[in-house]
Order: structure tokens, then C-alpha cells, then sequence
């Protein structure tokens, strides 16, 4: 009985995995409890960004909001708040919207707080990191500041470490496709 249990569960946990073939399917809150449905995006390239405020890395935001007002018309930058590296980002969705406002002029869209890996992370982030749902490539989120970037028509097209800052041409140039 035991095997039986776990074998449906394995077959309802693999449906669950290949009926989430798009990202336009997915939503999240934005960082004042806002639904964002990520199918308004559609035509435009999404840059996923997972953020914290306390990071060698912080100073990405200004990047972030460059590569936002440069390219506002073909690109969404969502910033995703996330605790999980080092604890860096303790704040709450407040004060994480202040600090980003004040200290860097944020104007992109930003996220409640999520989880980017185990067994709590958002479905966006199973979709980002998951070949077997974006269909091009598996990854982990390996430290804050990490980019995923998907085209207008909502295939993943690549990720960029930490170090990859946001106006490299490694981004800049997939912008001008």
C-alpha cells in the first residue's frame, strides 16, 4: 500500500511539473501584496533578479534600474527579495520597498519575499531552475543577485551568475534580438 501511495504521488507531483509549461501560467505578489500576473508581459523580455539588501552585491539595484529605464519597452525587471543567502535580506516587504527607494531610486517591479530553492521555492523559480518544465536548462540559485531571463514569447533563454552585472552585454545584447 505504502508503494501504491508513493507511486501516485510521483505521478501527481510529475503532471503537476509538465502542466506548467509556461511561464505566462504563473503569478506572483508584487511587494505590497499585488497580484502580478506574468502573462501582461507578454512580447516583452522578463529579467528575474533574486535581490537582498544586505549584500556585497546590493549595489546591483542601481544596475537593475538602469537596465530598466534603458530598456522599459522591451523588458520587465522583477526583483524577487529572498532570505536565503546568508540571511541577507531580514527585512520585511516594507522595509525592503524602502531601503530599495531611497538608497537606489527602484522603480522595477519588485516581489514579496520568496524562496528560490527547496522545498518552499516559488513555482516561478521551479520553472526558471527545472529543464524538465522550461524545456531548455536546468540550474540552481547559487547566491543573490543570480539573473534569469526569458524572451517575449516566454521561452527561458539564459541565466547569469551574481557577478554578471545587469548592463553586461551578456544581458544587454539578448535585448536586442
Amino acid at each position: 500500500m505504502k508503494n501504491l501511495i508513493l507511486t501516485i504521488m510521483a505521478i501527481f507531483s510529475f503532471s503537476n511539473i509538465d502542466a506548467q509549461e509556461s511561464i505566462y501560467d504563473l503569478a506572483i505578489n508584487d511587494i505590497s501584496g499585488n497580484l502580478i500576473d506574468l502573462n501582461e508581459f507578454k512580447g516583452k523580455h522578463i529579467l528575474f533578479v533574486n535581490v537582498a539588501s544586505e549584500c556585497g552585491f546590493t549595489s546591483q539595484y542601481a544596475g537593475l534600474e538602469e537596465l530598466h529605464q534603458q530598456y522599459k519597452n522591451d523588458l520587465i525587471v522583477i526583483g524577487l527579495p529572498c532570505n536565503q543567502f546568508g540571511g541577507q535580506e531580514p527585512g520585511a516587504e516594507k522595509e525592503i520597498q524602502q531601503f530599495c527607494t531611497k538608497n537606489f531610486g527602484v522603480s522595477f517591479l519588485m516581489t514579496e519575499k520568496i524562496d528560490v530553492k527547496g522545498k518552499m521555492k516559488h513555482p516561478i523559480y521551479n520553472w526558471l531552475t527545472n529543464k524538465n518544465v522550461n524545456g531548455k536548462s536546468s540550474s540552481s540559485v547559487k547566491w543573490n543577485f543570480q539573473k534569469y531571463i526569458v524572451d517575449g514569447k516566454g521561452d527561458f533563454v539564459n541565466y547569469f551568475f551574481s557577478t554578471t552585472k545587469p548592463m553586461s552585454p551578456k544581458i544587454t545584447s539578448l535585448l536586442k534580438q
